[in-house]
This record gives C-alpha cells, structure tokens and sequence, in this order.
C-alpha cells in the first residue's frame, strides 16, 4: 500500500519540480529583460528592498524573531559602504564588504543582547538599540549628520566594469540579489535550516533535543543582518548617498510591511511585498493621496482578507498546493 502512494507521488512532485524550475527560470528571464521597459534606477531600488525584506524574513519567518530594529543593519551597511568607497577610494565590491561587515557585527551586538528575552521584550530591545545607533549616525563626523554621505562613486567593479553605465549597475544588483536570494534559500532548506524552523514552532521542543538554542538565534541573527548589510550597501551606490532615512524606525516598520503583506515564510513573498510598497511609493509620489495612507489601507485589507500574505495565500490555494507538490486528499 505504501509503495503504491509512493509511486503515485513521484509524478506530481516531479511535476511540481519541473513547475517551480519552470517559473523561477521566467522570472530571471523577466528581471533580465525588465530594464528594456522600466526604468533601471526604479528596478534597482525594487530588488534593494526585495534582498532587505528577504533578509528580514530570515529571522521573523523561520527564526520566529521579531526585529524591530533591522534598519540599523541596513542603513548602517549604507553608511559604512559609502564612506569606504568615498573616503577610502575602495571599489564597489570591497565597499559592499565592508557594509556587510559592519552590518554583521552590528548584528552580533544587537543580537546578543535581544535574544535573552523573547515576544515583545526581544522587540523593544532590538527597537531601542536600533534608535540608539541612529542617534550615533546623528552625531558621528563620518555620517556628515542630516546632510549624509552624498556624491558617492560608484567606480569600477573589479576595476573593469563601469557601474556609473546604468545597465552596468541594474545587472550587477540583479547578479548580487540573486546570490543573496540562493544563499537564503540555501540556508533555510539545510539542517540548520530546519533547527530554526524547529525553533520558530516549538523553543521548549528543541532545548530538550539538546540544541543550544541561543547559539543558533544568534547564528540567524547575524546571518540576517549581513544579508540587509548587503542590501544598503547595494542601495547606498545605487543611489550615491546614504542618510538618516535609512537608520530610523520608520525604515524599520517598512520592511515588516513589506514581509508582511508578501508572506511570512515564503521566500518570494517578501520579494513581491517589497516589489509593492515601492511601486506604491513611486506611482504617490507626486499626488496628493498620502503614501502612508494607501499602504495602510492595504495593510489592513491584507491583514483581515490575507492573513497569510500574497504568496502565503497564494500557496495556501488549489494551485499552490499543485505546486508544492501536494496530494489531493
């Protein structure tokens, strides 16, 4: 009987394999051939956000960490890449690393100190360290204080390629968002990965298995806020400067948004969240209607209609089900 369900799996799930290659291979297609389109600096700034809120869903959507001080990583990678490259003259590549750097070390201290409490007071603590580094950006001589790092470089990757070309620079953001999305998935489906899914659905669980938890929250907290390093380090040369905007809280609340609406737990989810919230905030830039307003009322529709998200929705569906490789019951 059990060799007969087995047998009548294997075509759906290979099926499925094949569906979901099928579909990440038009994706990558799409983003390819996306510039001929849209405008390159927009599509930047999408895939920015989309690496930031992955990032972000790294430990809030496996880990079952809240971090409401996640711009800390983000912003503080923008500033540390900015100066490297601006006042260091380091290329775009060792910039990035050192952003990223940073952006991990931050992460140790922040994470450190917030996983010895959980709910609610991990969040407060994560939020507090969080605006206690963007009264440092404030103040430090290298952040040039409310006027930030502006006139940023983008100079040559590897001394050969010229970023300041606009193609140049959309595909070398496509290439790191694409490293920076496998290497999540990556984690999230190895062993480490399911320790942390382990942690997410039962904590008590997995301390009487013998897993040191702490040391693996710590582990996927750092792990996160290098992936959001690498994103601000990316959006600080896309842009050219690096500011306060990127360190506040509001940043912070932005990026639970975006996970959010996308879906908790799925590794595209928080790439179509980011993909939505920007796309709103360009389209209401210039109008009269409050950005805050439209992506409330849709955070709201989301919440009470979505309460999965998008893609969690999405998954939860018929198709989605077809997709994964469920069987009809």
């Amino acid at each position: 009987m059990a060799r007969v369900m087995t047998q009548s799996l294997l075509p759906r799930q290979r099926a499925a394999l094949n569906a979901e290659t099928l579909l990440i291979g038009l994706a990558v297609l799409g983003l390819i051939a996306a510039p001929l389109y849209f405008y390159p600096v927009f599509l930047m700034k999408v895939l920015c956000f989309a690496l930031f809120a992955c990032a972000f869903n790294l430990l809030l959507g496996y880990t079952g960490i809240l971090s409401f001080g996640h711009a800390a990583f983000f912003g503080g990678a923008a500033y540390f890449t900015a100066h490297a490259v601006k006042e260091w003259g380091l290329s775009p590549e060792l910039g990035i690393l050192v952003g990223v750097a940073g952006a991990a070390a931050l992460g140790l201290v922040i994470g450190f100190l917030a996983i010895r409490r959980t709910g609610i007071y991990s969040t407060m603590i994560t939020l507090a360290l969080a605006q206690m580094f963007f009264f440092f950006c404030l103040q430090a001589p290298f952040t040039h204080g409310e006027d930030g790092i502006q006139g940023v470089p983008r100079g040559h990757l590897f001394g050969l390629i010229d970023l300041s070309e606009p193609l140049n620079m959309y595909f070398f953001v496509l290439a790191v968002f694409l490293l920076g999305l496998f290497a999540i998935w990556r984690i999230i489906n190895s062993p480490f990965g399911m320790i942390l899914k382990s942690i997410r659905e039962n904590e008590s669980r997995a301390i009487s298995l013998g897993y040191t938890v702490s040391r693996y929250k710590l582990a996927a907290f750092v792990m996160s806020a290098a992936l959001a390093g690498l994103a601000g380090g990316l959006k600080a040369l896309v842009f050219q400067f690096a500011t306060l905007t990127d360190v506040s809280w509001q940043m912070s609340g932005e990026v639970v948004l975006m996970t959010l609406l996308g879906g908790i737990g799925t590794l595209v989810g928080p790439v179509v969240g980011a993909a939505l919230v920007t796309t709103l905030g360009n389209y209401f830039a210039t109008s009269q209607i409050p950005v805050t307003l439209i992506t409330g009322g849709i955070f709201m529709l989301c919440v009470l209609v979505f309460r999965r998200g998008i893609i969690g929705e999405l998954y939860a569906s018929r198709l989605g089900k077809w997709l994964s490789g469920e069987r009809r019951s």
